[in-house]
Order: C-alpha cells, then sequence, then structure tokens
C-alpha cells in the first residue's frame, strides 16, 4: 500500500539554519532516501520551496483565482514529501519515524487512496 509522508518545518527554522546544520540535514535525506531505494519501499522524495515560492489556485464559478504565497499564516509549513511502499500503518510508521526532519519538524503520514472509475 502507498503512503505519503509529508513533512512539516518550523518556519522560524526551515531556511534559518547555519549552513553546516542545513547540509547536515540534507546528507541523512540522501543516506535516508538510499537505504529506502535498497529495501524497495521509496517511491518518491522531493524537497519544497518555502511557502512565499508557492502559488494557490482556485476555479470558482468558471473563474480562476490565483494567491501568491504564503497564503496560510502559520508557525509550520510543507517542506517535502515522501511516496513510500508499506505493508501496513505500523511499516508506514516504522519508516517514516527514519525520515531526518522528524527530529526538527513533524511528519504526516497520509495512505494514498485510489480513485478508479465505475465501468
Amino acid at each position: 500500500m502507498r503512503y505519503v509522508c509529508l513533512i512539516y518545518n518550523s518556519a522560524d527554522v526551515d531556511g534559518r539554519q547555519a549552513p553546516a546544520e542545513t547540509e547536515a540535514v540534507v546528507r541523512a535525506h540522501f543516506g535516508f532516501d538510499e537505504g529506502l531505494r535498497e529495501r524497495g519501499t521509496l517511491i518518491h522524495a522531493d524537497a519544497l520551496e518555502t511557502p512565499d515560492k508557492a502559488v494557490v489556485l482556485r476555479v470558482r464559478n468558471n473563474e480562476l483565482s490565483m494567491t501568491d504565497g504564503p497564503y496560510v499564516e502559520t508557525k509550520e509549513h510543507l517542506a517535502g514529501l515522501y511516496v513510500i511502499d508499506a505493508s501496513d500503518m505500523d511499516e508506514a510508521k516504522a519508516i517514516a519515524a527514519g525520515i531526518p526532519c522528524a527530529r526538527i519538524g513533524a511528519v504526516e503520514i497520509r495512505p494514498v487512496r485510489i480513485l478508479t472509475l465505475p465501468e
């Protein structure tokens, strides 16, 4: 089963760490990623730019509106994600607990919902 691990970092920390601290976290993620690849559980992983580089689109009544980020006043923001293959939520939790940013932020684990059309 697929799970998405959404990484949330504090806006007070993300992008404000010393270069050596940032490099250590990035190296830890690269090592973690390689371990998941070797186990065959990594489907995809990416870091995200900070919210000030985001754009939110909405279509209402066939009208497009666009808002530049950050669009929500929050202390934490979505900083990255992993899509993993795990047998169940317990295994997904065990995998996500190893995500390096879990030590400085939070990781939300959410099952992927596979949508199908009726035949």
